[in-house]
């Protein structure tokens, strides 16, 4: 016999199908169910198209009469691109609804749910509402702080080192590991590298997936001095290119790559160069959601300094680099003292082939260097 809890799961397991889809939007799963059985799901399968509420009740038809809705993700009380799901889902002859957790939007959050006890539907929120909040992680920090989700990503040796004294790291992680970081870019609005990678490794930053095509993120290069070859990769018009710098920048050469349909963001400077809390709010505005983060120790370093890291994925190789001048994923200023390491909390520990994976989030009001 199913329970109410297996029911939520299923829906939480349908809307992770369209993870990297729906962007702006949240991941959201629905399921209907009658007399003990399944007669309606659905998923928010894109932005602009019905949401995972109403491809459940075409699929239920006069079945959903009666019938307890399972939903993840409070049904939105406002008009959008599309209706409010709410009147549908009053509308439709349920007698039951479980949400798993409410709307973030602070002008939405709780109004749907309103919406549904004034017609005498019996509501009941909070069912796996920790996990329906990290599926939709990114959608949570959107509403909150108008900024993208920062994801920053690196593979390192068993000792802590991304490269050798040469700046070589080809390769650290094995197939698998970078298999999944490319699975990860087709989920990302954005991907951002320092403007020293780019001089390094001259990559593409694009998603290849074995026999599909992947979606390519808009690539986001530091560049405060505008030194960027004029062939690099990042450049051709295989994907998108934002180039973030500052009013003294070249104008002719910011002219000449505007003319290769390359966006620019301007941005001030602080002491440890391009304001980045500035440029992630610029890039929200641009329609980057979620940003992986795949620079180098110094970049690194300048988005752990500021606070600006909402999620870490590690990559540990099974290898033993060794050298007092290897590279380390995270540089920038030394520290005297243990206690003024940022704190992390580890999240899960998984092998990937060879590899291992850590996910970490950063301990809330923990910073850089300070206390």
């Amino acid at each position: 016999m199913y329970t109410d809890r297996d029911y939520m799961e299923i829906a939480l397991n349908l809307a992770k199908t369209a993870r990297g889809k729906t962007n702006p939007n949240p991941l959201v799963g629905a399921v209907i169910v009658k007399d003990g059985m399944i007669v309606g799901t659905g998923i928010h399968r894109k932005a602009g198209e019905p949401h995972a509420e109403v491809h459940a009740f075409n699929m239920a038809g006069e079945h959903a009469k009666g019938a307890t809705l399972y939903v993840t993700l409070e049904p939105c009380s406002h008009y959008g691109k599309t209706p409010p799901c709410a009147n549908l889902v009053k509308n439709s002859g349920v007698s039951r609804v479980l949400v798993a957790t409410l709307d973030p939007n602070p002008q939405v959050s709780g109004r749907g749910v309103q919406i549904l006890k004034d017609a005498g539907i019996d509501v009941e929120v909070g069912l796996l509402e920790e996990e329906a909040k990290k599926l939709n992680e990114r959608f949570f920090h959107n509403m909150t702080t108008n900024r993208p989700f920062v994801t920053l990503k690196y593979a390192m040796t068993l000792d802590g080192k991304i490269a050798t004294h040469t700046g070589h790291s080809k390769w650290i992680s094995g197939e698998e590991s970078r298999l999944e970081v490319h699975q990860l870019r087709n989920e990302v609005d954005g991907i951002l590298v320092g403007i020293g990678t780019v001089l390094k490794d001259n990559p593409l930053l694009t998603t290849r997936l074995p026999n599909q095509q992947g979606k390519n993120p808009v690539r986001i290069i530091l560049d405060s001095h505008l030194q960027i070859p004029m062939d690099a990769n990042v450049l051709n018009e295989e994907a998108k290119t934002i180039i973030v710098t500052t009013t003294e920048a070249n104008p002719k050469k910011i002219a000449e790559l505007e003319k290769r349909n390359i966006t620019f963001i301007y941005c001030s400077k602080n002491q440890q160069g391009i304001c980045l809390d500035e440029m992630l709010g610029q890039l929200y505005k641009h329609g980057i959601t979620d940003l992986l983060v795949e620079g180098g120790g110094e970049v690194n370093a300048s988005f752990v300094r500021e606070g600006l890291v909402n999620k870490f994925i590690i990559y540990i190789a099974p290898k033993i680099l060794g050298g007092r001048h290897s590279i380390s994923p995270i540089a920038g200023e030394d520290v005297d003292l243990m206690e003024l390491a940022s704190k992390v909390k580890f999240d899960s520990i998984e092998r990937v082939g060879e590899d291992i994976r850590i996910i970490a989030y950063p301990v809330q009001g923990e910073t850089y260097g300070k206390h």
